[in-house]
């Protein structure tokens, strides 16, 4: 049976509306996006010249002052983001809402940054059983989900894993966050030579990701980069 092809254009025209949708800041339509153009180019993007250990600004991209006092278990981190308005929004959405097609858009922004070393190993920082089951799921691991797709690099989910709950670390005083986390974390894994990529939504004091890092450089790992959605500055 032949279609007309007027009517063919009028299938088209509705198929291509129902697959549209709005923009999730503005409401403004969006295309297959998550976001419209104007929105994605106001979100908060970091500076050009950050230290290239903590992803902080340093003058000329040059190691930080703080890290070469105390450097940290890591050797580098990136953040595409500053976790300023509206992008703390698209988190929290992500976190606490269940909009996991903010996790989607967010895993697309990180695939297309530039790593400081090909990876054997991507870890999404793990959750404690408890957190997962309150929640339901690891929003690192579905941020980190395009970006495996992207390098094709394994991902440890079971053997790298939180061995105790911590309480929520935004709760704590900056200070008293890396006393949170401490020997949160358990490596069933010969990491001997590897170069692991840790995945996270947001990076604050570093704390959480200091403290993992150390655990997979007990086990034998090489290098620990981070790979963060958003970086908070400080003031």
């Amino acid at each position: 049976m032949s279609i007309s092809r007027g009517r063919a254009n009028a299938f088209l025209g509705k198929a291509a509306r129902l697959l549209a949708q709005d923009c999730f800041l503005c409401a403004a339509p969006a295309g297959d996006d998550l976001l419209c153009p104007a929105c994605c180019a106001s979100l908060p993007r970091m500076p050009a010249a950050l230290c290239p250990i903590c992803a902080l600004p340093a003058t000329d991209s040059s190691v930080c002052g703080a890290c070469l006092k105390k450097a940290p278990h890591f050797d580098a981190s990136s953040a595409v983001f500053r976790y300023e308005y509206p992008l703390d929004g698209l988190i929290q959405s992500l976190k606490y809402s269940h909009h996991l097609a903010v996790a989607g858009f967010l895993g697309r922004m990180l695939a297309q940054v530039a790593l400081p070393f090909r990876p054997d190993l991507i870890v999404p920082v793990p959750l404690s059983p408890a957190r997962l089951a309150e929640r339901g799921f690891n929003q690192a691991l579905e941020i980190a989900r395009p970006l495996l797709r992207a390098l094709e690099v394994p991902v440890e989910l079971d053997r790298i894993h939180r061995s105790r709950d911590t309480s929520p670390q935004a709760a704590l005083p900056w200070k008293q966050r890396a006393k949170n986390v401490r020997h949160a974390f358990v490596c069933e894994l010969d990491l001997s030579g590897r170069a692991v990529l840790v995945v996270d939504d947001v990076m604050t004091t570093g704390a959480t990701l200091d403290e993992l890092a150390r655990t997979l450089k007990a086990h034998g790992a090489a290098r620990v980069g981070n790979l963060v959605v958003a970086r908070t500055l400080r003031d």
